[in-house]
């Protein structure tokens, strides 16, 4: 059902709308519409424009709580507002100096890396780095060059050159290694090694020992240095976890706080002049038994002053729409929301979807062990992670295990118990005119008229309760229809039970009038209005266009009532297709694969129960919705997520 909502304004002094907010609105849900908007015929209404003070600190309390790998905490919900914000404060500054000791241990890593990156290619090696970088009368020089030009240059050194090489490393693209000159011959040595593109590459002259000896070093340097960087992580991680529930509890109440103190984004406030103080004004929509709390529970607060707004032409907009319905029916809110929320005076149609779908459901998937699995999966899944469509499927399994029984079908075997109604691949049932048909297609076929007769008397409440003339007397789904469909419902059901149906007169009466009815509604709705309108385009064109109307809405009670033989059509093709998979595994010859029929029926209920689900929803939003309801309301969204407990 839907919950009355009632439009409220708060206001008292501007600076105890934090206390307001934290004492009163915090324990009852209310949606906040802007006051400046809402309230246009009061003069001097100003907008806040203070910044929220606790969303840095809220910030830091939420980042320091995600380095928390412990999962949930205890909060201390001790401190005071000022004691949070110092913690956070004090926090920080030490969790700032360790983040920057970490940074300078990282980038000494770095550094070492890009070091013994540099070293490694000259790894084989065999000089004392620390000797050959230091000789008086030879130069030495490290570096790189192309394998290509390596050729080349083996050539110039057994020819001509007075060079040493000696190779380190190579790869597919370089050779690395150094090579020995003479002080006298450098210049010509260099211009040759120049033209060939050898890179030079620089070494540190602080190297100790052969390459291999320098590489260890500085491996050892690294790993030292990886050690320090863990050390100040651990010392953070106990920082954050040694102040775990006092950031835990300051989170939340930080959070309350922010969320009350932007509240002020949807208020007003009002100057009274010079020497006097600014009031603020809060306005916004909350469900009547909150309201009579919220009064009950202020009503001794002599700095908070509350009215209810009884004159609907004060404000603008409709009210949002708040459903509460029993946890039972809970789930099948999802399918309203998917398809719209009612508007505030209309039905809410939620416990006739929990009804109807789980009904149909059952019928077109009637058997007792797959709706009992049904049952027990949703079950667990909804209880463990609340998923509506988990508690959906739960109920309807219910309706197929009933069904089931009714069926006299079980994993789709057919000999273990006996059918407390029919079977639906056998029972027939013979009509007038029509001969011989399946049973479950006729009750189907009725079961579906008395739907479109129940919705249509939805329909014709909903227009009672918003004064809608044309859509209560006249509409093919208001008393005028109500009055066609029932008597053509009434003639049919007569005539195939071999009673004696109604005579030409009557007929003229109840279809006649009503099709008159349909075809001039809209001039009849502007007579009983007393609404002087012309038509639009003529007599001629309107009688056109009413024509193809009537035959539309005609077309739509053959099409619509038709539409449930698919509710008989599933169920006996439910039961023929697990014919066919006790028939794959050998069943009916006494000796079944229970290897095939338990996976047989593992893929049966998941496939046709997805597709018989799709098909009842099909069939609420199309053939039933579509008669009575429209879903255009909007939701109700209060500005706090706390619900109060009563």
């Amino acid at each position: 059902m839907i919950v009355k909502m009632k439009f409220l304004s708060i206001s008292g002094p501007r600076t105890d709308i934090d206390r307001v907010c934290d004492v009163y609105l915090s324990k009852y849900e209310m949606q906040l519409e802007n006051a400046i908007a809402e309230l246009k015929t009061t003069d001097n209404l100003l907008p806040f424009v203070e910044v929220n003070p606790y969303k840095e600190p809220l910030a830091k309390a939420e980042e320091f709580m995600a380095l928390l790998k412990d999962g949930a905490v205890q909060p201390d919900l001790s401190q005071d507002q000022d004691q949070m914000i110092g913690m956070i404060r004090d926090l920080n500054h030490e969790y700032l100096e360790l983040i920057e000791r970490k940074e300078r241990l990282k980038k000494h890593e770095e550094m070492l890396k890009e070091k013994l990156n540099v070293l490694e290619p000259f790894r084989p090696l065999g000089v004392n780095l620390h000797d050959v970088m230091n000789y008086r009368y030879m130069r030495v020089r490290f570096g790189r060059i192309a394998v290509d030009y390596y050729r080349k240059l083996e050539k110039y050194l057994f020819e001509d050159l007075n060079a040493v090489f000696m190779e380190g490393t190579r790869n597919e693209n370089y050779v690395y290694g150094c090579y020995f000159v003479a002080n006298a011959d450098a210049s010509k040595a260099d211009s040759i090694f120049n033209s060939l593109h050898f890179e030079r590459i620089t070494l540190s002259k602080d190297y100790i020992g052969t390459p291999v000896q320098a590489c260890e070093s500085l491996q050892l340097d690294i790993d030292h240095a990886r050690e320090q960087i863990q050390d100040v992580e651990d010392e953070i991680t106990e920082l954050i976890r040694s102040r775990a529930s006092q950031l835990a509890g300051a989170r939340r109440r930080l959070e309350e706080l922010s969320n009350n103190f932007d509240v002020r984004k949807m208020a007003a406030r009002m100057e009274e002049g010079e020497g006097k103080e600014d009031y603020y004004i809060l306005c916004g929509w909350m469900g009547e038994k909150d309201v009579e709390d919220f009064l009950k529970e202020a009503e001794h607060d002599d700095r908070i002053f509350i009215v209810v707004e009884e004159d609907r032409e004060k404000f603008f907009g409709e009210p949002p729409t708040k459903l509460k319905n029993p946890k039972l029916f809970k789930p099948f809110e999802m399918f309203i929301r998917m398809y719209g929320l009612p508007a505030h005076d209309e039905m809410d149609p939620t416990m006739f979807v929990a009804v109807t779908y789980t009904f149909i459901f059952g019928a077109m998937f009637g058997d007792v062990g797959q709706g009992l699995c049904l049952f027990a999966l949703g079950g667990l899944i909804y209880l463990k992670k609340k998923m509506s469509l988990a508690g959906i499927i739960s109920i309807a399994g219910l309706f197929s295990t009933f069904f089931g029984f009714m069926f006299g079908s079980v994993f789709g075997f057919e000999d273990v118990l006996p059918a407390l109604w029919l079977r639906p691949v056998e029972a027939m049932t013979n009509l007038p005119f029509i001969g011989q048909l399946n049973t479950v297609f006729v009750v189907a076929i009725a079961f579906g008229m008395a739907l479109n007769i129940l919705v249509m008397l939805f329909q014709i409440v909903n227009a009672v309760r918003v004064h809608d003339t044309e859509n209560l007397w006249f509409s093919n789904n208001g008393v005028a229809g109500l009055v066609f469909y029932g008597f053509l419902v009434l003639t049919v059901v007569l005539y195939m039970t071999g009673h004696k149906t109604p005579g030409n007169i009557l007929l003229l009466i109840f279809l006649g009038i009503p099709i008159l009815l349909f075809l001039f509604k809209e001039p009849l709705t502007n007579l009983v209005k007393h609404n002087h309108k012309k038509m639009e385009g003529g007599k001629v064109m309107f009688l056109v266009q009413g024509f193809f109307e009537l035959f539309e809405t005609l077309l739509s009670y053959f099409s619509n009532t038709l539409s449930y033989v698919r509710i008989g059509a599933f169920a006996v093709s439910h039961a023929a297709i697990m014919e066919v998979v006790l028939m794959l595994s050998g069943a009916q010859d006494g000796s079944p694969n229970w290897i095939g029929v338990i996976i047989g029926n593992i893929i049966v209920c998941m496939l046709e129960g997805l597709v018989v689900g799709i098909q009842v929803l099909r069939l609420e939003y199309y053939e039933m919705f579509s008669r009575f309801y429209k879903g255009s309301g909007r939701e109700f969204k209060p500005f706090n997520n706390h619900s109060k407990d009563h």
